[in-house]
C-alpha cells in the first residue's frame, strides 16, 4: 500500500519520507492480539486497512469496549503509555485482517517538536477517543441495556462495513460487560420486531434497526 498516497492530506512531504524511513510493515489476522494488558509499548500502530478493538478487561476476563482504530487512524492510549512509559492498560485485537504501521517511540517526542501536523494528529487522536470513552460512561451510567446494545451493533457494523455481525451472545455480553441471557433475550426482542435476525454466532443488521 502506498503510504504517501494514504497520508498525503494528512502530514507534510518531508514527515512522509520520515514515516516511511521509520514505519515497519505489519499484518495481523482477525482476532490476534496485537497489544495486551501489561505489555511494554514499544511501538505506536498506524492503521493502513482493517479495524482494531480497544479494550478493558477485568480480572476476571470480562471486557468492555471502549473504541475502534479505524484506517488512518492511531491507538491514543498506545500515546500515553508511551510518553510516560507505563505498561499498556489496554487490550488491541484485531477485528479483522490488519495491516498497520509500527512506529518506534522514539519518534514521538521528536516529530511533536519537528511536524506541526504530527502534532495535530496526536490532539486530534487524543481528543476523539476521550470523547468516546465518555460516551462509553455514559451509556453504562445513563442508558438502558436495550439501547446500548442497538448502539453497539450499529457501531460494529460500522467500524467492519458489514451488517452481518459475527459475534456470539456470550462475546456481546462480555463488552458490553452483562450477562449472556440479557443479551440473547434483548436480541430475541429485536428480532420479534423485525429489527435483527439471528443465526448462529452471527446477526444480520436490517434496516428498520
Amino acid at each position: 500500500m502506498n503510504i504517501i498516497e494514504q497520508f498525503k492530506t494528512v502530514f507534510e512531504p518531508e514527515l512522509l519520507k520520515e514515516l516511511e524511513a521509520n514505519a515497519k510493515p505489519v499484518s495481523a489476522k482477525a482476532g490476534d492480539v496485537i497489544l495486551d494488558i501489561g505489555q511494554t509499548v514499544r511501538n505506536i500502530p498506524l492503521l493502513l486497512s482493517g479495524t482494531v478493538k480497544v479494550s478493558r478487561v477485568d480480572e476476571e476476563g470480562k471486557e468492555l469496549l471502549l473504541y475502534y482504530v479505524n484506517p488512518s487512524e492511531t491507538c491514543a492510549m498506545t500515546f500515553t503509555c508511551c510518553m510516560e512509559q507505563h505498561p499498556s492498560e489496554i487490550k488491541a485485537v484485531a477485528e479483522d485482517d490488519v495491516e498497520m504501521l509500527m512506529l518506534p517511540i522514539k519518534v514521538m517526542d521528536e516529530w511533536l517538536m519537528k511536524y506541526p501536523t504530527w502534532k495535530s494528529f496526536v490532539m486530534t487522536t487524543i481528543r476523539n477517543r476521550f470523547n468516546e470513552m465518555l460516551k462509553t460512561i455514559d451509556q453504562i451510567a445513563f442508558t438502558k441495556l436495550d439501547e446500548r446494545l442497538v448502539r453497539y451493533l450499529k457501531e460494529k457494523s460500522k467500524a467492519t462495513g458489514s451488517s452481518l455481525i459475527n459475534l456470539s451472545h456470550e462475546q456481546i455480553a462480555n463488552e458490553l460487560a452483562t450477562s449472556r441471557v440479557v443479551v440473547s433475550r434483548l436480541l430475541k426482542k429485536l428480532e420479534s420486531d423485525g429489527k435483527v435476525l439471528l443465526y448462529r454466532n452471527q446477526i444480520k443488521l436490517l434496516k428498520d434497526l
